[in-house]
């Protein structure tokens, strides 16, 4: 066993110490449902990224045990964090902190010192990317969190008893899953899908260009001429592997004449903000989201900087495609400041929210309320992209479009990028504290009410002795005896 080895071991053991010590009250109490001999969870939480490890967590504090995480993914490769994320480190400064709920034990730094040493901790700058995967499983493991790997939800649907059939291809085999309540904690396009302009998709033949979602053989790559569409983060990130990979020349497009300099995403980070934007009327809301939608991220300092050391990087602002033409052998885009021939092009132009386009949500989509169903705002203050967000509640619950026209939508939760108009919060590291509490406290409160009526017959009917006053009464006996 190598030192690392030990020391994580180590961490693990004071970890789950730390957990036993304010593991009270410790008692089990959801009842357990069954259908004709299937159990029914209490929670299906689909994805097992650190959206749905967090809420896993957070559920298993509260004592409600009795729960399932669906990831498609491998085991080993949950999240993106070794499938298509292509940054070195992480966006967050390295004192970020959410998915350890609380617990010293578990958190990134206890885990990083562990591993590597105090000194190596006091000398990173951000969190590598490698490294926050690798944290995640340990404490997966560490805390024991039921992962069903290769399993892909296909579809979610409501039962005349009132629980939720929940689909997932699992090794091939569609297999039926029932639960009380699900939660979608699909990844930061888990209300919709990732975008690719229709002129790019209607143009090139499939093997020409790649959404940067996707898996990219970069090695193909070298010695070719390279496109990147966006201005994102992302978009860099490809641009830059596309470069280290020894591509010929990497020339990114952006419809933007400037790039943004400053990150909204940091102003945002304070508890009063993570905990309560829920808290605010949809006017406040709907002003502060769409400006604070409409500012863009820049990319990150280091991840531009991996772009700009090359030559062979060329950066074209105030240039979108006007259109794009493929002859057969080259790419020709043509944008409003030159025509450009390529190789490849990597689209790096986001997602659109549409909760019609995700497997788990086109069956019931058209019952699910929007903010275009709840919230007329000020003539000038429209906002076409924020209208399409879901309107959920304050514990990330789905909403009816037609009141009473779905009322079981209430056990099902979107912990997606969905939830931003709605709760401010919930694809990031910063908000899993805040986001996991709020779903966490409504899913006890529904399991709890559901159960309500059973519970003063249960009162009634409870016959625990802990008082025991034999002795007392076999020694007083004896003294009377005695005296008689």
């Amino acid at each position: 066993m190598t030192q690392d080895t030990r020391e994580l071991d180590e961490l693990a053991q004071r970890a789950r110490f730390e957990l036993d010590c304010v593991n009270y009250p410790a008692r089990e109490w959801v009842t357990p449902r069954f259908v004709d001999g299937q159990p029914v969870h209490d929670v299906v939480i689909v994805g097992g990224g650190q959206n749905g490890l967090a809420l896993a967590f957070r559920l298993m504090k509260e004592r409600v045990t009795n729960i399932r995480v669906l990831d498609r993914n491998p085991a080993g490769r949950a999240g993106p964090w070794k499938t298509y994320a292509r940054m070195h480190t992480l966006r967050t400064p390295k004192t970020v902190s959410g998915p350890e709920l609380g617990t010293a034990a578990l958190s990134v730094r206890a885990w990083y010192e562990a591993k590597y040493g105090k000194e190596a901790w006091a000398r990173l700058g951000k969190i590598p990317r490698g490294d926050w995967h690798d944290y995640l499983e340990w404490m997966r493991h560490t805390v024991g969190i039921p992962t069903t790997h290769d399993a892909e939800v296909v579809d979610i649907a409501p039962r005349e008893d009132g629980y939720l059939a929940v689909a997932a291809r699992i090794g091939g085999v569609v297999e039926t899953i029932l639960a009380r309540n699900v939660v979608l904690a699909t990844g930061i396009e888990g209300a919709g899908r990732w975008a690719v302009p229709a002129l790019i998709e209607k143009a090139l033949p499939r093997e020409r260009y790649a959404h940067t979602s996707e898996a990219i053989d970069f090695a193909a790559l070298q010695g070719k001429r390279v496109a990147v569409l966006g201005a994102g983060a992302s978009a860099f990130d490809n641009a830059a592997t596309a470069l280290e990979h020894g591509a010929a020349s990497v020339d990114l497009f952006a419809r933007r004449r400037v790039l943004p300099r400053i990150n909204p995403n940091r102003w945002i980070e304070f508890v009063g903000f993570m905990r309560h934007f829920g808290d605010l009327d949809d006017a406040q809301k709907w002003s502060f989201m769409r400006h604070f939608l409409g500012m863009n991220q820049p990319p990150p300092q280091d991840t531009f900087e991996r772009c700009a050391r090359f030559d062979q990087f060329d950066l074209h602002l105030g240039s979108p495609f006007d259109s794009v033409d493929f002859d057969g052998h080259a790419i020709r885009l043509r944008t409003p400041r030159g025509t450009f021939d390529c190789d490849f092009l990597i689209v790096g132009t986001g997602f659109v929210i549409d909760l019609t386009n995700r497997p788990e949500t086109a069956g019931f989509a058209d019952k699910i309320a929007l903010w275009s169903d709840r919230f007329q705002p000020a003539p000038g203050q429209e906002d076409k992209t924020l209208a399409g967000y879901p309107y959920l509640s304050g514990s990330f619950q789905f909403t009816e479009k037609v009141p009473g026209g779905a009322p079981w939508l209430k056990h099902v939760y979107s912990h997606t990028f969905g939830a931003m108009a709605s709760l401010g919060g919930a694809a990031g590291i910063s908000q899993l504290k805040f986001s996991t509490d709020r779903i966490a406290l409504g899913i006890t409160r529904q399991l709890f009410l559901d159960d309500a009526e059973t519970y003063l017959p249960s009162l009634q009917a409870y016959d625990v002795v802990e008082l025991d006053t034999s002795a007392f009464e076999a020694a007083r006996a004896a003294r009377q005896a005695k005296v008689a």
